[in-house]
């Protein structure tokens, strides 16, 4: 994904090789200067509504120009001499030793991000424990989380110290955390909820170094429930085996775990009813369809990179490669948000304090759109019926969808810290 420039960093008089200019053209920045204001109001007003029609047209004019210069060569580096061509060339050179020892750090800094996660994992086994009722929290626990809660709020009041904590543990734990963080918020439907309280723990581990790509690996660990037979769902996010342009790994792509859904508990389907009437005989039957719906559980059937090849032959047009970007974008976030903020600070998300660090764009407002009345279907007495059109066994409208949008993403440079 290309990088957009802010306009007005650049000294224009400085020269480039490229010779492309990223600032506004000096008349522009001249018609921003205020005017001297006529001596009746209506001059006034009529001579500020011209001068801003004048700009706006400038304004679009340079900005025109300036979109069409980016990237183009001016010719100047065609026209050196041989001689200094060849200092270019050894500057690459020397460059890319400089990329090779940025490599080094990099995973560097991503062995020593394993040690201090192995340092933490008594850590996360004790918190594990005591969010599921396993073991209760001791005294000294206590007293360090009230002592921080004081260092937080001033004004927060000491709990009773006759009272022993719950043997149970803290229901829906990690379902709460979730939906505390707004991505997660956004893919969690009313039906997910039921299988997600199930949830007892998630964790991160990063993939072995004999490995040929770097990446880390997010594990879900649920308890017994009556929507799937898996113990663990897990996701792989990989990266390059290179860091990219600005020194960070980039993403590459992921793997997620097949879920394997009990009987009709499939919350990545919706099943709906749908009456056909055959076009010689007349008469109608009633067919179930399942359809794809949104389910935080599809953030285990990830997004998959177009290749090169199916880019270089136009297999895939414009419009689609940026809607598939998106979503490989906001799948990789939603993966590094877990591995970043919410599996080291889970208890802050579950109480909501997480939310005083988020940044929200509230720009944008969407008001969900009714389908459309469905008709009756013609069908052949011949039909076939796959797997997921049968007839229904059951009469009446499907299970209601839940709020809720898929979510997945591709951000261009993992960051690593």
């Amino acid at each position: 994904m290309s990088s957009h420039i802010p306009i007005n960093q650049v000294d224009p008089t400085a020269p480039t090789p490229q010779n492309t200019p990223l600032t506004h053209a000096p008349i522009a920045a001249g018609l921003s200067r205020p005017t001297v204001p006529d001596i009746t109001e209506d001059n006034e007003a009529e001579e500020e509504e011209t001068s801003g029609t004048i700009q706006q047209a400038m304004l679009g004019l340079v900005h025109g120009k300036l979109s069409g210069l980016v990237g183009k060569s001016s010719g100047y580096v065609e026209s050196l001499p041989v001689e200094v061509k060849k200092n270019i060339e050894a500057l690459k050179g020397v460059q890319a030793k400089q990329i090779e020892l940025q490599n080094q750090y990099k995973r560097e800094c991503l062995e020593l991000e394993k040690k201090y996660l192995e340092l933490q994992k008594p850590l996360y086994d004790r918190r594990e424990a005591i969010i599921n009722g396993a073991a209760p929290p001791t005294q000294e626990e206590v007293e360090a989380g009230e002592q921080q809660s004081v260092k937080e709020d001033p004004d927060y009041t000491p709990l009773p110290k006759d009272v022993a904590p719950a043997s149970t543990g803290i229901p829906e734990f990690w379902l709460t955390a979730l939906r505390t963080h707004v991505g997660f918020a956004d893919i969690i439907t009313e039906r997910d909820a039921d299988a997600l309280k199930a949830l007892k723990d998630i964790r991160i581990e990063y993939l072995p170094t004999t490995e040929s790509k770097p990446g880390f690996k997010l594990r879900f660990f649920f308890a017994p429930n009556d929507f799937f037979e898996n113990d663990v769902l897990e996701k792989t996010y990989l990266y390059q085996e290179e860091v990219g342009y600005t020194g960070d790994f980039m993403y590459d792509h992921a793997i997620g775990t097949e879920i394997k859904w009990k009987e009709d508990k499939d919350l990545t389907k919706e099943f709906e009813v749908k009456k056909q009437r055959n076009k010689n005989t007349n008469r109608t039957r009633l067919v179930r369809k399942a359809r794809p719906t949104a389910s935080f559980f599809n953030f285990f059937n990830p997004p998959q990179p177009p290749s090169d090849e199916a880019i270089e032959n136009g297999d895939i047009d414009e419009d689609e490669l940026e809607e598939l970007e998106e979503k490989l974008e906001m799948d990789y976030q939603l993966g590094e948000d877990l591995k970043e903020k919410i599996i080291p600070r889970a208890i802050d998300y579950f109480t909501g304090k997480a939310l005083e660090y988020e940044d929200f764009d509230d720009e944008d407002d969407f008001e969900d759109i009714d389908d459309e009345d469905d008709e009756d279907e013609e069908f052949d007495d011949d039909d076939s019926e796959s797997e997921d059109e049968t007839p229904a066994r059951r009469r009446g409208p499907p299970k209601g969808r839940g709020a809720g949008a898929n979510a997945s993403t591709n951000p261009e440079e993992c960051k690593q810290q």
